[in-house]
């Protein structure tokens, strides 16, 4: 029986030896004052593959930023003013209840917003406001191919770009790797500066000579040669049309809900600290 005592004994010590081990200390890698820098700290701050040269550097120069950080905060707390210090203090508090207000306000809001957005929304929200819907500048419908001169097949799809079809264009975008670019969706409106970065040959100079409705022509340079069709042109402060805003009202209308959507959230919470009598105004 004695023996039994002793090997469960045995047993309990070996067994709790890691609970009454007592934590390691963090190793600290530098010193400021009160203030200390942990090897922990530091641990993803080199990537992975970085030679031993630059890994030294980067941490050389992480602690020597830390460091002239740390040296600078307590100069400042032995210089300041405490009128400042206080200053300071209400500061940082407000701060610090703006950061958390805002985070839990932004969580119920994502939890209970709807976004799905409806074309009706969409429109009804245009129809309401679009006097103040003025394009900035120019608007286009187009299509373009931009392909070498050597292009074998340079006839058909010449071709098959101006009369463009739906077979047509079924045609050309399998052929499409061959181009050097292209872009076939000309029902929808793009800004006269996307223009400009996807013809460089237009500028705001010669646009009016490449860039008017119902245009269609080639154009060559060095080595390529642009096949270029141009739909339509809306002058500047035209009345913007919805299918250009639709992505823009989208997000105003999902905007507006979340605004709605906090607005009720804070009076419920008050209104709810009242009703507990969590929340009340001395008279």
């Amino acid at each position: 029986m004695k023996y039994w005592i002793q090997l469960l004994l045995l047993t309990f010590l070996v067994s709790s030896c890691d609970y009454f081990k007592v934590p390691k200390e963090p190793k600290a890698i530098a010193r400021v004052g009160k203030f200390f820098l942990y090897e922990d700290d530091i641990l993803d701050l080199v990537p992975n593959g970085t030679s031993k040269k630059d890994s030294i550097a980067i941490v050389k120069s992480f602690i020597d930023r830390w460091a002239t950080q740390k040296l600078l905060f307590e100069a400042s707390e032995r210089n300041i003013s405490k009128g400042k210090m206080a200053e300071f203090q209400e500061l940082i508090e407000q701060y610090k209840v703006d950061l958390y207000t805002k985070n839990y306000i932004e969580d119920l809001v994502i939890r209970q917003i709807d976004t799905a957005v409806t074309e009706e929304q969409i429109k009804t929200y245009y129809d309401t406001n679009k006097q103040f819907f003025n394009n900035s500048s120019e608007l286009v419908k187009m299509r373009y191919i931009n392909l070498v001169k050597e292009n074998p097949k340079f006839v058909n799809i010449k071709s098959k770009f101006s009369s463009f079809t739906k077979k047509d264009r079924i045609e050309l975008e399998q052929q499409a790797v061959n181009f050097k670019s292209y872009a076939f969706n000309d029902s929808i409106w793009v800004d006269i500066n996307q223009v400009f970065e996807k013809l460089p040959f237009v500028n705001l100079e010669n646009k009016d000579r490449f860039i008017s409705s119902g245009i269609n022509f080639q154009y060559p340079d060095s080595t390529t040669m642009w096949l270029v069709k141009v739909n339509k042109v809306l002058p500047i402060d035209s009345p913007t049309p919805l299918e250009f805003l639709r992505p823009t009202i989208k997000q105003i209308i999902l905007n507006n809900r979340k605004l709605e959507l906090v607005n009720t959230i804070e009076k419920e919470i008050t209104n709810d600290a009242i009703n507990d009598n969590k929340y009340e105004i001395y008279k």
